[in-house]
């Protein structure tokens, strides 16, 4: 079995985002951007600086900044060997960089590359596969976030549960007990009104209107053989943010776990839908 880290993988993305190369950077090179659309994060914002990405209760990410200049360039590493519970030997760290390219019309281009080294384990292309789906709706809550709140301090709300059943039928019970619909089309859920900004393979992107502002995906997964996961995170902009989150979260949660049972009946073929909650 090869332990040395000589199996390379990389992720291109490039991304066409309203703003100025300053509104671009304070969204992908701060603390305060970084949550307003990605992971809560903690960043000493310089050249060496620690970073921390939480993923959820006594969960995330440990890394530095390696590259930074203002408003072009930010790039840093993390620890993927400790995040996956692996032997650090047996892995390089895993390497981001953003760049940021200024266009005509008020708009930028940001250009992102993940790369890292690793001992071609069938876990580790499974890692990058995920990482490169699961980045993918960021950049689309970068752009709303860039359109329409710029700058602005993010109140994020998250809840999650997992059932027995597969992904798939998981999400066709919550997108139907939601009533997303399709994009562009206007939606009330559970006492707050928006409009569908993307719907994709089992996630959507709501941007809120009321009664507080802000953009909600809405998700589901596949964690292991025979159990799904379906959640939504928020990222919420007002002064109210932090009271309608303390308020809400708690009832998102009972919201979801009342999905238990809600995954499409393989005779009915109909999803169950949950009793509403407040």
């Amino acid at each position: 079995m090869n332990t040395i880290p000589n199996v390379p993988y990389r992720l291109e993305f490039s991304v066409e985002v309203p703003g100025t190369p300053e509104q671009v950077w304070q969204a992908i090179a701060t603390a305060k951007g970084m949550s307003a659309w990605f992971l809560p994060t903690e960043m000493e914002e310089r050249e060496g600086g620690s970073l921390h990405f939480s993923m959820g209760p006594e969960m995330g990410s440990d890394g530095h900044v390696t590259g930074w200049d203002p408003p072009r360039r930010i790039a840093y590493e993390e620890d993927w060997a400790a995040l996956m519970g692996k032997d650090p030997d047996a892995l390089s760290p895993l390497t981001s960089e953003f760049l940021v390219e200024a266009r005509s019309g008020g708009t930028c281009v940001v250009r992102v590359t993940s790369s890292g080294f690793g001992t071609g384990a069938d876990w580790e292309s499974e890692f990058w596969e995920d990482m490169g789906a699961n980045w993918m709706p960021f950049f689309d809550n970068l752009r709303l976030y860039l359109a329409h709140f710029p700058g602005q301090e993010a109140a994020q709300l998250e809840a999650t549960a997992s059932h027995p059943g597969d992904a798939q039928g998981l999400w066709s019970a919550l997108n139907e007990a939601l009533g997303l619909g399709e994009e562009g089309a206007a939606v009330e859920i559970r006492g707050a009104t928006g409009r569908v900004e993307r719907v994709g393979e089992r996630q959507a992107l709501v941007r809120l209107t009321a009664p507080v502002p802000g953009m909600l995906t809405v998700f589901a997964y596949g964690e292991s053989a025979g159990t799904a996961t379906a959640g939504v995170r928020a990222y919420l902009f007002s002064a109210d943010a932090a009271d309608y989150v303390r308020r809400e979260e708690p009832a998102w949660e009972n919201w979801l776990e009342g999905l238990v049972g809600a995954t499409l009946d393989d005779t009915a073929g109909n999803p169950v839908q949950p009793a509403s909650t407040t």
